[in-house]
């Protein structure tokens, strides 16, 4: 979810650029009369590897230079942090125990990574990352570059995406835009051109795997659905073989190198090499050298294939269940791209075929798709193309908690953004001078079920009577994904306005258990959402009815009728306490007509009291 660009005034005056923020590499790119361009930095280099190293003095390395230092300084030099990007500390212990840095000991919920005695958090790394593309544009163009569209994969949360928003503005950034990685990619190769049809982007970077379906209708982009897998990647691979590669070493020399971080990074290359070159190549070769050792071994290409098939296996349960909900199969989807250094990998292209039944698209470089389309957009927002519309959407629903318990949703699942929502709510209990506004995130119908996004007070509104006062709560998802919640009392004007910035965002296999415990748990919900909200309306009502037998009318009934007043008031208590919401609305229907009298005298009593000394002139 990223982006939707109607009205480009005012944006003129600056120039914008397109950044790839990677996993393994990012790059920058810019659009100019004959498309998007990618930004070369001084020797003439187009891609900058996310890897950043604190030297003992000095600035930070980024990039190739930091690369070399994986080896020569590992414990001082960090790659993959996109992977950590919005995450916390007990999100990622398993991808943690591969690298050679640390996390600060001090750490709770956010991240600190510890490089040589200095902690640095996940976006303040990408951030360095970031600045280094912002001084490679600004050789290249002679003048200062404050302004960027930064791509995202789509499946990124909004923990994960301020993440991102974080990072550009530590590197001196203005982030107009967070695009979707998929949606950008489509932009690359000018599917806005086509009229009409479905298109499929099948992105698998280093470290986060997305599947978006797109329809396109007279030329306009709406993504129909997203899916994928923060965690899942070409790293998955490399460290996959590096295990290998490091068991079979231990076997053959006697010597376990996984405590070593520096022979672990020399493997790490030897299998990214080979990797590499299976791509193209039917045999590979894994060569490390180590003190004084060498390691060699011949990795088939079959073999290589048979090794990777579980990897490439997990990417297709999302490609289905995003088809699902985009409500088409494979026979509908009229193109597909392939995005991301590791869709070279021929068994990833042979399954994709396989899947879509469709040739996928592989005629641009698909380390640089992704920032061609970032500067496509960039060039929108700059007023150098005309204008398109892209419509994503949001993967989660967005509620806020009500009586009993139970989720009001007032954003769906899949809803196209940006998007608003409003309901108007009230009180429960008299004289209520305070609202909490709780806003969760998820598919299940009942608060506990839901992952809590963020709590305030709306205060100073009036103390109404229960049910008088008028809270309207909005939910408001911008053009970057980020969600603000607004509560305002409709009668005083009062009004509490929030950023939703969760300190760390959820796993991909919390996001991928949340949309599965809905489907699984959906008559169950149902039954218990009916449940709550009946014993809510009968807490009303019983409480209505309390307060009305203190009134003077009460004492005008018969025997009788009060006596059946007190008989329904007892069957509903009864019913209360069962789990039937049938039975419980059965009997508020009998307390109801029990209680008629009482409303009539009652009202009767109200009515002569207000036109007391009223004349008929009047």
């Amino acid at each position: 979810m990223s982006l939707f660009q109607i009205d480009f005034g005012g944006q003129k005056e600056h120039k914008v650029v397109g950044i790839d923020l990677g996993t393994t590499n990012s790059l920058a790119a810019f659009m100019d009369l004959t498309g998007p361009t990618v930004i070369p930095d001084p020797q003439g280099e187009v891609i900058v590897p996310s890897v950043v190293s604190i030297p003992e003095k000095g600035e930070p390395i980024v990039g190739r230079a930091a690369v070399e230092r994986l080896i020569t300084h590992p414990e001082r030099t960090i790659y993959s942090v996109k992977r950590l990007m919005g995450r916390g500390v007990g999100d990622v212990q398993d991808e943690l125990k591969l690298f050679p840095f640390h996390v600060a000991p001090d750490s709770d919920a956010v991240i600190h990574l510890e490089l040589g005695g200095k902690k640095f958090t996940p976006p303040a790394v990408s951030a360095l990352v970031l600045r280094q593309l912002k001084q490679n544009a600004e050789a290249f163009f002679g003048e200062p570059i404050e302004h960027a569209v930064i791509t995202v994969p789509a499946y990124f949360n909004d923990a994960q995406r301020q993440a991102t928003k974080d990072a550009g503005r530590i590197a001196g950034i203005q982030v107009m835009r967070l695009v979707n990685e998929p949606t950008a990619a489509a932009l690359a190769y000018g599917l806005d051109k086509r009229q009409n049809g479905v298109v499929a982007v099948y992105d698998l970077g280093g470290g986060t795997f997305d599947i978006s379906i797109l329809k396109l209708h007279d030329g306009i982009f709406e993504v129909l659905a997203t899916n994928g897998d923060t965690h899942l990647g070409g790293d998955d691979i490399d460290n996959l073989l590096m295990r290998i590669a490091l068991e079979d070493i231990a076997s053959e020399w006697g010597v376990d190198l996984s405590g070593d971080a520096g022979a672990v990074q020399r493997v790490r290359r030897a299998v990214i090499e080979a990797k590499h070159a299976l791509s193209t190549a039917m045999a590979a070769v894994i060569e490390v050298h180590h003190d004084g050792k060498s390691y060699r071994r011949e990795l088939p290409r079959d073999l290589f294939e048979k090794l990777i098939a579980p990897v490439i296996d997990r990417t297709l349960t999302p490609c289905r269940d995003c088809m699902k909900d985009a409500g088409v199969t494979p026979e509908q989807i009229d193109e597909v791209v392939l995005v991301g250094g590791s869709t070279r990998i021929p068994l990833v292209r042979q399954a994709v075929r396989n899947l879509f039944k469709a040739e996928p698209h592989t005629e641009l470089n698909p380390d640089e798709v992704v920032a061609l389309g970032a500067a496509v957009q960039a060039g929108i927002l700059s007023g150098h193309v005309p204008d398109k519309l892209l419509l994503d959407v949001t993967p989660l629903s967005l509620g806020i908690e009500t009586m009993g318990g139970i989720v009001s949703k007032l954003i769906h699942r899949n809803s196209t953004i940006p998007a608003s929502a409003a309901e108007t709510f009230t009180t429960a209990v008299d004289g209520q001078s305070n609202v909490l506004i709780h806003v969760v995130q998820g598919e299940r119908e009942m608060v506990r079920d839901c992952r809590s996004l963020a709590r305030f007070d709306l205060k100073g509104i009036d103390p109404l009577p229960a049910g008088m006062a008028k809270i309207q709560v909005k939910f408001l998802i911008d053009a970057n994904g980020i969600l603000n919640v607004s509560a305002k009392d409709l009668r005083t004007g009062k009004e509490q306005t929030i950023e939703v910035k969760p300190s760390y965002g959820l796993s991909d296999e919390q996001v991928e258990a949340i949309v599965l415990e809905s489907f699984a748990k959906a008559e169950e919900d149902f039954t218990e959402r009916q449940l709550r909200e009946v014993r809510v309306e009968a807490d009303r009502i019983l409480n209505a009815v309390d307060k009305a037998k203190g009134d003077d009318a009460y004492m005008d009934l018969s025997d009788e009728e009060r006596a059946g007043v007190d008989q329904a008031i007892a069957e509903l208590i009864l019913a209360y306490h069962g789990n039937d919401h049938n039975l419980i609305h059965n009997k508020m229907d009998n307390l109801n007509q029990a209680t008629l009298k009482l409303a009539e005298l009652m009202m009767n009593t109200a009515v002569q009291g207000l036109m007391k000394g009223t004349k008929i002139d009047a």
